[in-house]
């Protein structure tokens, strides 16, 4: 099966033709992001899966029930088999307006068991310049299970301290990004290129008139842009969808050292180099044998050791990588000698080392 995807992988590759890409796969406008939200509170409602006795937990019921005129007496700490202290995150989109619901994710703090059943008090959420900017409350929905018997025996599917809300929270104050208050607009790359940066451009250039963009660098291309809103947005649409030929990518071999996965790109060219690979294998058989005394004698039973060792040694042949040879014919030569991944790795490092891999190679 590893054989064949290997080869259905390198088919496609080959055989793919070259397609454009759309401008706003290659990259995004900065300041349109994502903020993230986090903030702290009490799931309450649980079938005696709760923190039991955690401070923080105590102190969040404490503050929870403060809310509403209830103070529970000094020295007084509730039993909290049926609360728990959760932390609250959530992604706040970019232009996102005072109304709108977002999804959160709710995981326990302390030690509680599961969340299953429980129910998230109203909990603020906080950006990372300490304001409030969503207040968080509902129902949890748990893709996890978690059950205990009286011997001490558990069962865990997935994970049940933690869940979602979708719609959980509601955005109570939006993020000023400045989107109209610069006489330009920056587009960045994910990845730096200068040649894709060029490309778009280029592109921009001949949509809206020479020295409408400018690249900075590899990774950035300055717009100019006019004032207002309505204007940028559709601007900006028209530039997302956009199609240029993204440039080729680097050379690159990248190499799992752990789960031993090899990734190979399209770019990565092999020079003249001749590859033998062999497999040695050394077997040790133990049958020990007991020894019985002969009758009427003084002698004693005993165990007489009995080893077999044997050597076997697969001979591959040697095959010749000419010039130029791409990733489909790397792939071929790899399925001829049915090499496992901890090999391939090894025949790899040796072809860089030798200085006929023309590619990056990157161990992760």
């Amino acid at each position: 099966m590893r054989t064949f995807l290997l080869s259905l992988l390198a088919f496609l590759l080959a055989a793919a033709p070259a397609q454009a890409d759309r401008v706003k796969d290659l990259g995004q406008f900065q300041g349109v992001r994502a903020n993230q939200l986090t903030g702290y509170g009490v799931v309450v409602g649980l079938a005696g899966t709760g923190d039991d006795s955690l401070d923080y937990a105590t102190q969040g019921v404490k503050g929870t029930v403060a809310r509403f005129g209830l103070s529970l007496p000094p020295g007084i700490n509730p039993s909290l088999k049926n609360a728990a202290a959760v932390m609250i995150t959530a992604e706040l989109p970019a232009f996102a307006k005072p109304g709108q619901r977002l999804d959160i994710t709710v995981s326990a703090l302390g030690k509680a068991k599961s969340l299953r059943g429980g129910t998230l008090v109203l909990a603020p959420l906080y950006g990372a310049d300490g304001q409030i900017y969503a207040m968080a409350q509902g129902n949890l929905v748990i893709g996890g299970l978690g059950v205990e018997g009286a011997d001490g025996s558990k069962l865990s599917v997935n994970i049940p301290s933690a869940g979602r809300i979708g719609g959980g929270a509601t955005v109570e104050r939006s993020v000023d990004t400045g989107f109209t208050a610069s006489d330009h607009l920056l587009f960045n790359l994910h990845q730096f290129d200068a040649t894709n940066a060029g490309r778009v451009a280029d592109a921009i250039d001949g949509l809206f008139g020479k020295g409408t963009a400018a690249v900075l660098d590899g990774a950035t291309i300055r717009i100019n842009a006019a004032s207002g809103g309505d204007a940028r947005i559709r601007m900006m649409s028209l530039i997302e969808n956009l199609s240029i030929d993204r440039a080729e990518p680097p050379a690159r071999v990248i190499v799992n050292a752990r789960t031993g996965t090899v990734v190979i790109n399209g770019a990565v060219r092999v020079g003249p180099a001749v590859v033998s690979h062999g497999k040695l294998t050394v077997r040790v058989e133990e049958a020990p044998r007991i020894v019985q005394p002969a009758p009427f004698s003084d002698g004693q039973t005993a165990q007489e050791e009995a080893s077999d060792i044997s050597v076997e040694e697969e001979a591959n042949p040697a095959f010749l990588m000419p010039r130029g040879t791409s990733l489909s014919d790397i792939v071929d030569a790899i399925n001829r000698i049915r090499v496992p991944p901890g090999d391939l790795v090894a025949i790899l490092e040796a072809l860089h080392q030798a200085g006929a891999l023309t590619a990056e190679l990157v161990v992760i």
